[in-house]
């Protein structure tokens, strides 16, 4: 069996689904976190596992190796924390120039090998009554999905304890022992424990933490804000966006920007976004920006304007200027590994992820390449 030492930084979703393939494959893992488990950017997500907001590239191929290894890893976990939920998306476009633009967009991803099923105006009316009727292309994505994201981090992590991994909760990482040029241990108040691997799956704080290992990498914080209705169950049966989300989440503009996401949970209450701006680690819910989440929400669903919005939260997501994720060992210091800069995505995303990392750790051919993901591109070098 292999023994090596592995210190997972992050028990958030990616970082627990990292510390369950890699106990599977017979590494030692100790899993630090600052704070609590799936206590940060997880716990503020909306658990979307999606293929319908990527185009066709190294992310898409990543969100559908990732789409593949869900329900593998659902039933493997046997947790009804999950709250796996293999309903669908839609997309739906009000203008011309959306509905183009949309079309345009899907039949890219069909020809990527994406699920894309056009809908009329009737099937549309039957897959969601309550959505409105001034839409001029719809396409459903039979291969979205949503899982209830701290319930899903949980039981990822809970799968790797049970296979022997150890946590350590409220324990901040401060920096890394070196020797030879490869990380030997980070250090943590008080002690330095001993890793032959290090693996920062740290999220937005990715960053800050690279910088304390010695190696820094350009993730930072974008933030998202999500509102939550009272139980409405029935009344939203997919998740909903409008195409503009897509261009969204492409852009790379600090400033906010809004577009409509409606869904609904187990639960029965409907989570609406979303928004995105850069403020660094300011977590201040504004007025403004919740209600232009609201305002973008009720041009697909009209009929929410009287629903009651029992709360608002909202998260920090890790972002990079290229827009997609940093995953694989840093070549300036030998052992230490990243696996972040998912941004919104990273939920979905955290099982591929985590399936590389442990391919690439054991030396197995990795599932799908990985070049487009190294540390030493532009993007995550910059200053």
């Amino acid at each position: 069996m292999n023994r090596t030492r592995v210190v997972v930084i992050g028990a958030g979703v990616v970082g627990a689904a990292c510390a369950r393939e890699l106990t599977l494959a017979g590494f030692d893992v100790l899993v630090l976190d600052r704070g609590r488990p799936a206590g940060g950017t997880t716990s503020h997500g909306e658990g979307n596992l999606l293929v319908s907001d990527k185009e066709p590239g190294p992310e898409l191929v990543l969100a559908r190796l990732s789409a593949r290894l869900w329900p593998e890893a659902v039933a493997d976990l046997r947790d009804p924390r999950t709250e796996f939920d293999a309903k669908g998306g839609i997309v739906v476009a009000t203008t011309d120039a959306g509905g183009r633009a949309l079309t345009a967009f899907a039949e890219a991803q069909a020809a990527a090998g994406v699920r894309v099923e056009p809908l009329s105006a009737a099937e549309l009316a039957v897959a969601e009554p309550a959505v409105t009727r001034e839409v001029t292309v719809a396409v459903r994505y039979p291969e979205d999905a949503q899982v209830q994201p701290a319930g899903a981090a949980l039981a990822l992590l809970g799968a790797a304890l049970a296979r022997g991994a150890r946590l350590r909760v409220d324990t901040e990482v401060i920096g890394a022992r070196v020797t030879g040029g490869r990380v030997t241990g980070v250090r943590v108040p008080g002690e330095v424990l001993d890793a032959d691997v290090v693996v920062n799956a740290a999220g937005p704080w990715a960053g800050e933490v690279s910088t304390r290992l010695g190696a820094p990498i350009a993730v930072r914080p974008r933030r998202g804000e999500v509102l939550v209705t009272t139980p409405m169950p029935g009344v939203v049966r997919h998740k909903v966006y409008d195409a503009d989300y897509v261009g969204a989440v492409g852009s790379g503009d600090g400033e906010l920007q809004t577009s409509a996401v409606v869904e609904s949970t187990r639960g029965g209450t409907v989570l609406i976004g979303s928004s995105r701006r850069r403020v660094g680690f300011d977590d201040a819910l504004r007025p403004d920006v919740l209600s232009a989440i609201a305002a973008t929400a009720l041009r697909l669903f009209p009929s929410l304007a009287d629903v009651a919005v029992m709360r608002a939260y909202g998260g920090f997501r890790p972002y990079v200027d290229d827009h997609l994720p940093v995953l694989g060992e840093d070549p300036r210091l030998a052992g230490l590994w990243h696996a972040t800069g998912h941004e919104g995505a990273g939920i979905g995303l955290s099982v591929g992820t985590a399936r590389l990392v442990r391919e690439l750790l054991t030396g197995a051919t990795p599932s799908m390449p990985v070049g487009e993901f190294t540390v030493d591109r532009p993007a995550v070098l910059a200053a």
